[in-house]
């Protein structure tokens, strides 16, 4: 055992000190919190106002395109290509140009802009056209657009849990699903890259004959387990790492948005000349802020619904088992040859299972009390991600136990299949094997 832990601390430390190691730490949390950050930064930031000229030659749209936060639109009345020809000049965003059909109603339209229009600025102005021409055509038909619009109603639809005890929850379906695959695609990228990790190290050990000076101190086994074990806690501790990072430069970027969040919400009771806004557009601020009060109030109701002990406890647990369990199938197959390039014919079989719990787990979302997502939950190779997939969605306490155990026994199973391998093949150099060979050193007894 003491031999075991020595083997444990060179792989540790030897891999922590790397310049690699220190590189992904940092950079891992940098492009995780990314995914908050930059779409909530972009968010706040983006205040340049794009000023759009309407050539309207129908006179239909002339005064329906009202200017918003981002969008200001300015009509025009000149020549198009006077209009075209100035347009660079001005400095304004863009040209749209409706022209004159002979048909009641145009049905297309032209934008002019010195760059790539964006898509929210086409389907804004799509939008205000097709209501627009649509409310035409209903007062032709004699419809009245109003009655029309009173009867759109839109609905919102709260999705509430009970559980055995007949306590009630509140859940939210899109958080579990974007939780649940992104726990499940951590772990698939975890147990590839430190799997791949054993193999590696293995390979180069073994091609180097170190690992002749090494067996001759200590059993192949311990030097195996060591391995595995060593190179687990590297990921275990880059994980925490990664978590911590993440959270905290989260936490530090939401913090800093509130406070500008803040004090822009402030500037903007008052007009330019520091005067506070009339009744009226204190009414309109107060409803626009109200609204999007409610909008964060409802994404931080949702993000709280999430069971981080759980999540947490179980992507730890099913990240070790799952490792270990393939990183001595990995283990069996760097023993068994001499080069990387020969581990093709033994790789696809073991990794079909990762790469097909990935494919299913899109299936596993849509239906994640089915029995294949079951059965995919429960077999010990694809139930690391498949698993953590369905946790968010709320999973039986004896379906969870089930996978945890059946995983525990098949990396025991597969422990000691690999120390045969291993203990055979580590020293066999210079010589093609194949799964017969294997099957030989499975059955050797010594």
């Amino acid at each position: 055992m003491n031999k075991t832990r020595i083997i444990i601390q060179r792989e540790y430390l030897s891999r922590v000190k790397k310049k690699s190691f220190l590189i992904m730490t940092i950079l891992g949390p940098i492009l995780m919190a990314s995914i908050w950050v930059i779409p909530l930064y972009l968010a706040n930031t983006s205040n340049e106002k794009k000023v759009i000229q309407i050539l309207d030659e129908t006179g239909i749209f002339n005064k329906k395109f009202k200017s918003t936060a981002e969008l200001t639109f300015v009509p025009v009345s000149m020549e198009i290509e006077t209009a075209k020809n100035g347009l660079s000049s001005s400095g304004n965003y863009a040209l749209l140009f409706i022209p004159k059909t002979q048909l009641n109603v145009p049905t297309s339209a032209i934008l002019y802009s010195s760059g790539q229009p964006s898509i929210d600025v086409k389907s804004h102005i799509k939008e205000v056209m097709q209501r627009e021409i649509e409310s035409l055509k209903l007062e032709t038909s004699g419809v009245d657009p109003e009655i029309l619009k009173s009867i759109k109603t839109n609905i919102n639809i709260n999705t509430i849990k009970i559980d055995e005890n007949g306590a009630e929850t509140k859940s939210f379906t899109e958080v579990s699903m974007v939780v649940g695959i992104f726990a499940g695609i951590l772990i698939y990228m975890f147990i590839f890259m430190f799997g791949a990790q054993v193999m590696r190290g293995i390979i180069e050990e073994k091609t180097s004959r170190i690992i002749e000076v090494i067996i001759s101190s200590v059993r192949p086994f311990q030097l195996m387990m060591g391995k595995i074990v060593g190179i687990a806690l590297v990921g275990l501790t880059q994980f925490l790492l990664w978590v911590i990072l993440t959270f905290s430069i989260v936490t530090v970027f939401q913090l800093s948005m509130a406070g500008e969040t803040k004090l822009a919400k402030t500037d903007q009771m008052f007009s330019p000349q520091g005067k506070i806004l009339n009744a009226e557009k204190l009414k309109e601020f107060s409803e626009k802020t109200t609204e999007k009060d409610n909008m964060e109030f409802q994404i931080i109701e949702a993000i709280s619904t999430i069971n981080y002990g759980v999540m947490v406890g179980s992507f730890i647990f099913f990240f070790l088992a799952g490792y270990l369990l393939y990183a001595a199938l990995f283990a069996a197959i760097g023993s068994a040859v001499d080069s990387e390039a020969d581990t093709q014919q033994f790789m696809l079989p073991v990794t079909i299972p990762l790469i097909l719990s990935i494919v299913m787990a899109q299936f596993v979302i849509t239906n994640p009390d089915g029995p294949v997502a079951f059965w995919f939950s429960i077999i010990p190779l694809t139930s690391p991600v498949i698993m953590m997939v369905r946790i968010p969605f709320g999973v039986p306490f004896w379906e969870l136990f089930l996978s945890m155990s059946l995983l525990v026994v098949t990396f025991l199973g597969a422990t000691w299949m690999a120390a045969k391998i291993y203990r055979t093949g580590i020293l066999m150099y210079g010589k093609k094997v194949n799964y017969a060979e294997l099957w030989k050193w499975l059955r050797y007894k010594q």
